[in-house]
C-alpha cells in the first residue's frame, strides 16, 4: 500500500502583501544577501528605510523561500515581522502545519532538486509558486510533523553552535597574530619600524632572505610523468589548505602546471592576493606541481622555524601591503618578486619563531576541529532531513539512539 501524500500548497499559502518603499522605514528588511544556503534562520539583516523598490511583508512564524537561483537553498523560518526583497516568496503555514516543518521541507534534497527543475532564465534563473506549490512528500500528523521539526531543529542549533565556535576561533587567531608579531613572547618593549611596532629585538627583512630559490617541472624530460596538480581553486580560503587537486600527465596538464612544489613549502596565490589563498604543501604532495598563479616560499631552514612563512604572509599588515602594489583593474595580481620582497617581522631566533608556530597551529587545530564536527553535523541534518520526509526512517527509531554532538 503507497503513503498518503499532500502536496505543499496544501500545507501554506502565499502572501503577497505589497510595501511600498518608505511605508515601514524602521521595519526589518530581508534580502537575499541575508539568508545563508541552507540555513533555517537568517544571518543578517538591514532596514527597510534603505530601500528604494516595492518590498513583500512578512510576520512572525512565515518562511521566506529565495526563488532566484533555488540551487542556493535560501530559505528561512522568520520569528519577528518585517519586509524583503520580492525575490522572496513569503509562505505562511495553514492550521495545522509546524512552522519549523514546513522551512524544513523546503530544505530537503527532493524539495531542492524540484524546484530546480522548474527554473526559467538563463542568466536570472528563476523557479515560482506555480511550481513549487505542486511538490508533493508524505503525509504527515501535526504530531509527526512536530517530531521531525524537534530533531532536525535540534541538529541545526548543534551546527549554530560549532559554527559560532568557528567564527570565535577565527577571531582569536586573527587577535593573537596581531599581538604575536607586535609584542613577540618575551614581554620586551617595542620600537618604531616603516611596518609598525616590534619588539625591540626583532628584526626587518625581505621575506626572499627566509626562502630559498625553488625550480619548475622541466617538461621536456617529465612530460609523460604523472603529477598532482594544485591550481588556485584547490585552496579553501577557510581552512587556508589545499583541499583538492587534479590528476594529469604533465603533457596534458593545464598550461599553468609550471612549478614544482615540495613538503613543507608554502604556496601564495599573486592573483587577488588580497582574497589570501595560502596553504602549506602537505607530505603527499611532495614532488607535485602547482600553477604559476602561486608563488611558492620554501623555508631556508638556517632563518625560518618550520611553518613561520606561513603565517608571516596570513597577517594583514601583509596582505595590505601587496593590496597597494597590485596592478590590473579587472585581474589584480602581483608578481613573485614582490611578494618576495615585501618587508616582514623576524624574531631573533629560530626558537622564538617555533614557540609563535606553536601557540597559532593549536588555535588552528582548535577551528579545525570545530570545522569538521561542523561538516558532519551538516551531512547528518541533510541525511535526516531526507529520509524523515520520505518516511524512510520514523523519529521514534531515531529516539533510543541518537545523540547529538
Amino acid at each position: 500500500m503507497e503513503s498518503a501524500t499532500v502536496r505543499l500548497s496544501e500545507l501554506c499559502d502565499l502572501v503577497t502583501e505589497s510595501i511600498k518603499p518608505g511605508a515601514r522605514p524602521d521595519a526589518l528588511y530581508l534580502g537575499l544577501e541575508h539568508l545563508t544556503p541552507g540555513w533555517l534562520v537568517r544571518t543578517g539583516g538591514g532596514q527597510a528605510s534603505e530601500m528604494r523598490s516595492t518590498t513583500s511583508a512578512f510576520e512572525p512564524g512565515d518562511v521566506l523561500y529565495g526563488k532566484l537561483r533555488p540551487y542556493l537553498d535560501k530559505s528561512v523560518l522568520v520569528d519577528e515581522p518585517g519586509v524583503c526583497t520580492t525575490e522572496l516568496l513569503v509562505l505562511r503555514p495553514k492550521a495545522g502545519t509546524d512552522p519549523r516543518f514546513l522551512a524544513a521541507i523546503i530544505h530537503s534534497p527532493s524539495f531542492l532538486k524540484y524546484a530546480v527543475a522548474g527554473t526559467t532564465g538563463v542568466q536570472h534563473p528563476r523557479t515560482s509558486w506555480a511550481h513549487i506549490r505542486e511538490f508533493e512528500f508524505l503525509a504527515l500528523t501535526s504530531d509527526e510533523q512536530r517530531e521531525i521539526a524537534d530533531l532536525l531543529w535540534l541538529v541545526h542549533e548543534a551546527i549554530n553552535k560549532s559554527d559560532k565556535l568557528i567564527v570565535e576561533g577565527q577571531a582569536l587567531k586573527k587577535t593573537a597574530m596581531r599581538t604575536l608579531f607586535t609584542h613577540g613572547l618575551r614581554g620586551e618593549a617595542q620600537k618604531k619600524t616603516k611596518i609598525g611596532l616590534l619588539p625591540k629585538s626583532w628584526g626587518l627583512s625581505a621575506l626572499r632572505k627566509l626562502c630559498v630559490e625553488t625550480d619548475s617541472v622541466d617538461l621536456r624530460s617529465e612530460s609523460h610523468r604523472l603529477i598532482e596538480y594544485v591550481d588556485v581553486s584547490s585552496i579553501s580560503r577557510e581552512s587556508l589548505q589545499i583541499e583538492k587537486t587534479t590528476r594529469h600527465t604533465l603533457r596534458e596538464a593545464p598550461g599553468r602546471a609550471r612549478k614544482r612544489i615540495c613538503a613543507g613549502d608554502v604556496i601564495f596565490a599573486t592573483v587577488r592576493p588580497t582574497l589570501l589563498r595560502v596553504a602549506t604543501v602537505t607530505n603527499e604532495l611532495d614532488d607535485q606541481v602547482c600553477s604559476t598563479a602561486f608563488c611558492v616560499l620554501r623555508r631556508d631552514e638556517k632563518m625560518s622555524a618550520d611553518r613561520f612563512i606561513y603565517y608571516l604572509v596570513q597577517r594583514d599588515q601583509f596582505v595590505q601591503q601587496l593590496a597597494e602594489i597590485e596592478t590590473g583593474a579587472s585581474y589584480p595580481a602581483v608578481t613573485d618578486r614582490l611578494v618576495k620582497e615585501q618587508i616582514v617581522p623576524v624574531p631573533p631566533s629560530l626558537d622564538e619563531q617555533r614557540e609563535i608556530v606553536v601557540i597559532l597551529d593549536a588555535i588552528n587545530r582548535k577551528i579545525d576541529l570545530h570545522r569538521g564536527k561542523c561538516a558532519v553535523l551538516e551531512k547528518l541534518f541533510k541525511a535526516l532531513l531526507q529520509k524523515l520526509m520520505t518516511g524512510d526512517i520514523r523519529v521514534g527509531d531515531l529516539a533510543a539512539t541518537t545523540r547529538i554532538p
